[in-house]
C-alpha cells in the first residue's frame, strides 16, 4: 500500500509532468506544491515510488516521470473530474442543440471533444441493431416508383426507392403506410423485419405485390450493418503538441486509418461507465504509448455506440474524463428526446 504522503508525491509528479512535458525533480515538487516536507523527504518518497514501479527515471540524473502502474493509480485513487466551466458547459449545449440529424451530432460531438480535451476524439455512430423503428414514409414518386424512407430511434434515416411491377393507386400506397407502421413502430429492428415479412399475406390481394417489394427493400435497409462499423475522428492535428513522435504519435496516427482499430480502442463500453485504459492495458501493443478514455452513450440507459478520446499516456485524465462523461450525456439526451 502506497501512503497518503506517497499519493501527494505521485499526484504532484503526475500534474507536473502533464503540464511540463519535462521529468520532475524533488526541488521543483517542493517549490510549487508546498508538500509540507523536506526536499530529502520527497526525495526518499520517490525512491520508494521508483522501487514500486509507479514512477521512473528516464536518463541518469534527470527527474522522474510517471509509468503506466502510476497514471493508473493517479486514474484509480487520486484523479477527480475537473467539473465543466460555465462556458465549456455553455458550448456543449449550444453546439449540440443546434445540430439537425444524426450525422451532424456525431460530427459535432467529435468536434466539441477534441477542442475540449485537446486530444484525439472518436466517436462511434449508433449500431444500427439496437435501433428501434420510429416511422416509415412511403412517397409516391411515380404510379410505379415509390421512395421508401426508414426513421429510426436513433434519429438514422435510411432512403430507398422501390420498382413496382403494377402501378398503386394513392389509397393503396395509405393503407400500405399504415400498414407497416402498425406492424413496425416502437419495435427493435430485428423484429421489425420479421413482423414485416409476414405484412403481404394480411393486406388486400392487390396489395401484395407492392407490399412485397416495399417489405422487400425495408429489410433490406434494416439489415445493413455497415453503419456499426463506422466512426468518425477529429482533432487529429492535436497529436503535433506530442514530442514522442516515433513511440505515441506514429502508431496512433496510422490506427486512425482502421475503424475496425478504433473500435476496439473505444472497448465495450455497453454501459454509461467511464473506463480508461492507460498503455499496455490497450488491445494493442504498438499503441502502447497511448491511452483511452472512452464510455457509451444512448437514451436512458439504452446502449447505442461509444464515445471517447485517444493520445499519449500524458494526458490531463481528470479533464478528459470530465469532458468524455459531459459530451456523452448530452448526446444521450439528444437521442432521447428526438425518440420522444
Amino acid at each position: 500500500m502506497v501512503d497518503d504522503r506517497k499519493l501527494d508525491v505521485l499526484r504532484a509528479i503526475v500534474e507536473d509532468y502533464v503540464a511540463t512535458e519535462e521529468p520532475v525533480g524533488s526541488k521543483a515538487l517542493v517549490e510549487r506544491h508546498g508538500l509540507g516536507v523536506s526536499p530529502a523527504t520527497v526525495r526518499n518518497d520517490m525512491a520508494a515510488l521508483e522501487d514500486e514501479g509507479y514512477i521512473h527515471q528516464p536518463h541518469t540524473s534527470a527527474g522522474r516521470v510517471p509509468t503506466d502502474k502510476g497514471y493508473r493509480l493517479f486514474v484509480d485513487k487520486l484523479a477527480t473530474l475537473k467539473p465543466m466551466s460555465a462556458a465549456e458547459r455553455r458550448a456543449i449545449a449550444t453546439l449540440l442543440d443546434g445540430a439537425v440529424d444524426l450525422d451532424d451530432v456525431v460530427q459535432r460531438s467529435v468536434r466539441l471533444l477534441s477542442q475540449l480535451t485537446r486530444q484525439v476524439a472518436i466517436v462511434q455512430y449508433p449500431t444500427l441493431s439496437r435501433s428501434t423503428v420510429r416511422h416509415i414514409e412511403l412517397v409516391s414518386l411515380t404510379p410505379t416508383r415509390v421512395m421508401v424512407i426508414l426513421i429510426l430511434s436513433t434519429g438514422r434515416v435510411e432512403q430507398r426507392l422501390v420498382e413496382l411491377d403494377a402501378p398503386v393507386v394513392d389509397s393503396d400506397l395509405a393503407e400500405l403506410r399504415v400498414a407497416v407502421n402498425q406492424a413496425s413502430g416502437g419495435v427493435q429492428i430485428a423484429e421489425a423485419a420479421a413482423a414485416l415479412g409476414d405484412l403481404p399475406d394480411g393486406v388486400r390481394p392487390e396489395q401484395a405485390d407492392s407490399a412485397r417489394a416495399i417489405v422487400g427493400v425495408l429489410t433490406e435497409a434494416m439489415s445493413d450493418h455497415r453503419s456499426d462499423e463506422r466512426v468518425a475522428v477529429g482533432g487529429t492535428a492535436n497529436l503535433a503538441r506530442y514530442g514522442d513522435f516515433d513511440t505515441a504519435v506514429r502508431p496512433l496516427l496510422e490506427a486512425l486509418e482502421e475503424h475496425v482499430v478504433l473500435l476496439k480502442l473505444l472497448g465495450e463500453s455497453g454501459t454509461d461507465a467511464l473506463t480508461v485504459r492507460i498503455g499496455h492495458e490497450g488491445p494493442y501493443s504498438a499503441l502502447a504509448a497511448t491511452s483511452v478514455v472512452a464510455t457509451g452513450y444512448g437514451p436512458q440507459e439504452f446502449h447505442l455506440g461509444s464515445l471517447g478520446v485517444v493520445g499519449p499516456t500524458r494526458m490531463d485524465y481528470p479533464g478528459s474524463m470530465a469532458a468524455v462523461r459531459a459530451v456523452a450525456r448530452y448526446v444521450s439526451r439528444i437521442l432521447d428526446e428526438g425518440n420522444q
